[in-house]
């Protein structure tokens, strides 16, 4: 445009000019206006977009994570060994007495309790025969069946086993039981759907032998494993043919259905030629240890909240004195002097009877916040070690311990394994070295050469390109 263009006479800029002026003006204002909510409209959706896939990524992650790996390893070990010492403890704490509590010639004999196991179709083995011979067989192999889950040893048979011991027991004297022993009940249910022999276990050890032989090109073969699975089913056979697992339905379905995956497991393992198979049967075996390790944890927080609101109807737990009463009442009071003196203060019982009310109701809540949840813990232990020595409810109270462990947190499992571990090993060398004249263990000296080879052939030497592999 050339210099004085566009301006009249008197050197104003042409009417025109400002009118298309003022016109692009307007239009460039609803241009902008127009693209701000285009722009607004398309971060709107980028941002649902945005959520839509964090949403997506995390049930992504919580369906890898559940599928993965079979979660809590530490909190069903310890699961496991609190409710089987439980159960141990009480057989061999009850075994002078277990004639009058599960025999054939008890207050409640066989007859009557057979009528009842016919009218509520509840499984035990015990009323299989009328027998001496079959009881005290019996009795026997719950103790043994308790000690070998403890170990870890062949947990996955071992947990279906100890079931049957418990029910078998418990289902023989229905009216012998407390508040323990129908958590036991329930519990020794709950652990055959659990994996839980990963950590401190005899399975364990035996997993990581197998893996280091594997490293050496070895394969490690089980004989112990497909011979018990062989004596079982053939028991279980024989059995079902007999019309002893004629009752409820879910106890027997339950011990077919363990004996055919452990017979495929077995098969997917020496015969499948790809991993699928096997990765397959370990992702149904996580979702179901998960699954079951949520019911036990949903077990017990319902036991609690069941608890703390029925207390919250009860006046004496109102007005603050419901303590007092237990801890005078003689069946409850192995130490009279102990419970005379918590109940001399009637400031103390109203805390105890309002703290305990509080405690049970609001463990169920305090999950969500861990630090919260930990001291929560800490009392409600501390609740049944008191109730355990002061009440004498020993067994009630190791049932419950036990089922709280199971929101114990990882880190003080981990460590606690650690030290128990160390101090293992700590007792184990000061109990091999020899002890000199001075009372302090001396150092062990050198080892003697063995005067011929292991097994009387040629001294072991390695292959070529391979190492000599330690012995075990």
């Amino acid at each position: 445009m050339e210099r004085g263009a566009g301006l009249d006479e008197a050197g104003a800029p042409h009417p025109a000019l400002v009118a298309g002026a003022g016109g692009r003006g307007t239009g460039r204002h609803r241009v902008n206006r127009f693209s701000l909510l285009v722009f607004a409209a398309g971060a709107r959706v980028s941002a649902a977009g945005a959520r839509v896939s964090a949403a997506g990524a995390r049930v992504s992650g919580a369906v890898a994570r559940v599928t993965d790996a079979a979660l809590g390893p530490y909190q069903t070990a310890v699961i496991r060994i609190g409710f089987s010492a439980t159960w141990l403890l009480f057989l061999l704490r009850e075994f002078p007495h277990r004639q009058e509590l599960y025999g054939p010639d008890g207050p409640w004999d066989w007859d009557l309790a057979d009528q009842l196991v016919g009218s509520n179709g509840a499984f035990t083995v015990l009323l299989w025969s009328d027998g001496q011979g079959w009881f005290e067989a019996g009795y026997a192999l719950a103790v043994v069946w308790s000690v070998l889950l403890l170990l870890g040893w062949r947990t996955r048979t071992m947990s279906v086993l100890f079931m049957v011991g418990v029910l078998s027991l418990q289902n023989r004297s229905v009216f012998m039981g407390d508040g323990g022993d129908n958590v036991l009940h329930l519990m020794s249910i709950y652990l055959v759907f659990t994996r839980c022999g990963q950590v401190w276990s005899l399975d364990a050890r035996r997993a990581r032998r197998e893996q280091r032989a594997r490293a050496r090109g070895e394969r490690p073969r089980d004989r112990v494993g497909p011979a018990l699975w062989s004596v079982l089913g053939f028991l279980l056979l024989t059995a079902t043919l007999a019309g002893r697992l004629d009752g409820d339905w879910f106890i027997p379905a339950l011990l077919w259905a363990v004996w055919v995956v452990q017979a495929l497991w077995w098969l997917v393992g020496r015969r499948a030629r790809t991993p699928q198979p096997r990765i397959l049967l370990d992702v149904v075996a996580n979702v179901v240890h998960n699954g079951a390790l949520l019911v036990i944890m949903a077990e017990a927080c319902l036991i609690y909240a069941t608890a703390g609101w029925y207390k919250i109807q009860g006046s004496r737990w109102q007005d603050g004195t419901a303590v007092h009463y237990p801890l005078h009442l003689e069946y409850f009071s192995p130490w009279p002097a102990l419970g005379d003196l918590l109940t001399a203060s009637g400031t103390l019982v109203m805390l105890v009877t309002y703290g305990t009310v509080a405690v049970q109701v609001a463990f169920p809540f305090t999950l969500f916040n861990r630090r919260v949840k930990n001291v929560f813990l800490v009392l409600m232990i501390t609740e049944h070690a008191v109730i355990a020595v002061v009440l004498g409810l020993p067994f009630f109270s190791l049932a419950m311990i036990a089922a709280d462990a199971v929101f114990l947190p990882t880190t003080f499992l981990r460590r606690l394994g650690n030290g128990s571990t160390r101090a293992y090993e700590w007792v184990r060398a000061r109990g091999r070295w020899p002890r000199n004249r001075t009372g302090g263990p001396s150092a062990p000296g050198p080892r003697p050469a063995d005067p011929e080879p292991r097994g009387g052939g040629r001294p072991a030497t390695p292959m070529p390109g391979k190492a000599l592999g330690p012995r075990t």
